[in-house]
């Protein structure tokens, strides 16, 4: 694939941009907001895509989500349509970036909180590179053979257990019913050497569900726990059994089930009459996930059986694998090699980290990558390692997680060069 000059003057109006990028990343991070509470993010979002003119611009889908919606004046392109996401919810984590621009909003209504909240899964990096490509690509209307849409999609860590949200409900509104996409596109920001581009042919990112396990038993004063059931020993034996179940699947394909959080109801000298489990189930391989809950489900009902105790085991908000195809890495790496240059593109491992953009993905085709934020390099085997004299390498949903800004350029870039590229049919899959 040659470049042209559509290309270079992506890069140019990219270049332009990126002082404005950094700006919404600071104004994002400084001001995050909780799954499906997202209104002051999905305000600024709409109000920049309103300035640049585009041909629509949809509010309130499925909660906050915001779609703009750019149809490219160039002749010819076959009614392709690109769909570029970028995920706008900030995570209930303390902020321990270091950076001026730290949050130190605290949501004192969420269920369950309050909660402090910040973006320590780079959420806001995101959103800002999305913003920054919609102004890039309203510039090059006229050289556009086909649609973009910038989707803003809230909810993607999982909205509270009584609501909808997320890149689901987003389908289910409507939200890519007309027109439809002929690709999906997003990245990842991750703890990878910065400006590097990380890619996998077959599942990215894992199969997940969101399970409770809610333990019931009789409640008494704590000075006579014969009088009734305690739930707690139940908990205790189904947080110790969970590490029984890796032995049960198969050791090549991956499994992590995680209880995250304990909730009880009662104080210290009473026994409670319910001990409820929040956790997650992750697979790698998507056909295992039925097994794995069904093996959890029987530990939980059993161990709370031997204690007198009843479990209840509900499995919710289910995310499919992102899978990105062989033929459609193949077309993408060409623009790959161009944007991040080709020393800079990597293939790597499966993680079990889940990314809802899977519903986009495998729905309408296209592909999902992953960006390096941080000071790191590779090492001999392709593993990222800390470089010396740097901020070290810190997992996204950790406090201290951080992102360097002058790496956002190369996401804006991306995201206008994949858009370019498959509207003129430079970037399609064999066959």
């Amino acid at each position: 694939m040659t470049d042209s000059p559509v290309h270079a003057e992506l890069d140019r109006l990219a270049d332009l941009a990126a002082g404005r990028v950094v700006a919404w990343r600071r104004h994002l991070h400084r001001h995050p907001e909780l799954s499906n509470r997202e209104e002051g993010t999905a305000r600024l979002i709409a109000g920049h895509l309103r300035s640049l003119g585009l041909d629509e611009v949809r509010t309130g889908i499925a909660g906050h989500g915001v779609v703009g919606v750019l149809r490219g004046t160039a002749g010819g392109g076959g009614g392709r349509v690109v769909a570029l996401r970028a995920d706008t919810d900030a995570l209930p984590v303390r902020d321990l970036c270091g950076e001026e621009f730290a949050s130190r909003v605290v949501d004192a209504d969420y269920p369950g909180g309050p909660f402090p909240v910040s973006h320590a899964c780079g959420h806001d990096c995101h959103t800002a590179m999305l913003m920054g490509a919609a102004t890039v690509l309203s510039e090059v209307r006229d050289r556009l053979p086909g649609t973009v849409l910038f989707v803003f999609q809230p909810a993607e860590e999982g909205p509270p257990v009584a609501e909808s949200g997320g890149a689901r409900a987003m389908v289910e509104a409507g939200a890519f019913a007309g027109p439809v996409p002929t690709m999906a596109f997003g990245m990842h920001v991750t703890p990878y050497p910065k400006g590097y581009v990380g890619y996998r042919a077959g599942v990215q990112y894992g199969a997940s569900v969101l399970v409770r396990i809610t333990l019931t038993g009789k409640q008494v004063h704590g000075s006579t726990p014969w009088q009734g059931v305690d739930p707690m020993p139940a908990a205790g034996a189904v947080l110790t059994g969970i590490g029984q179940l890796y032995r049960q699947v198969s050791a090549f394909d991956p499994v992590t089930v995680t209880i995250g959080h304990v909730e009880d109801v009662g104080r210290f000298n009473v026994i409670g009459e319910t001990v409820t489990l929040w956790g997650t189930v992750r697979c790698a391989a998507e056909s295992g996930m039925a097994e794995v809950q069904d093996r959890l489900r029987r530990l939980a009902e059993h161990s709370a059986a031997a204690y007198g105790a009843t479990a209840e085991v509900s499995y919710l908000q289910p995310v499919p694998p992102v899978r990105n195809t062989t033929p459609w890495v193949e077309a993408a790496l060409p623009t790959l090699r161009r944007v991040a240059g080709p020393e800079r593109v990597a293939e790597t491992g499966t993680t079990l980290g889940y990314d809802d953009v899977s519903e986009l993905v495998s729905r309408f085709g296209g592909l999902y990558v992953m960006l390096g934020v941080q000071d790191a390099v590779l090492d001999a085997d392709g593993r990222p390692v800390p470089e010396e004299g740097g901020r070290g390498l810190v997992i996204n949903h950790n406090p201290r997680f951080y992102a360097d800004d002058d790496t956002l350029v190369t996401g804006v870039r991306l995201h206008a060069h994949v858009a370019y590229d498959h509207l003129t049919g430079a970037l399609l899959p064999a066959g």
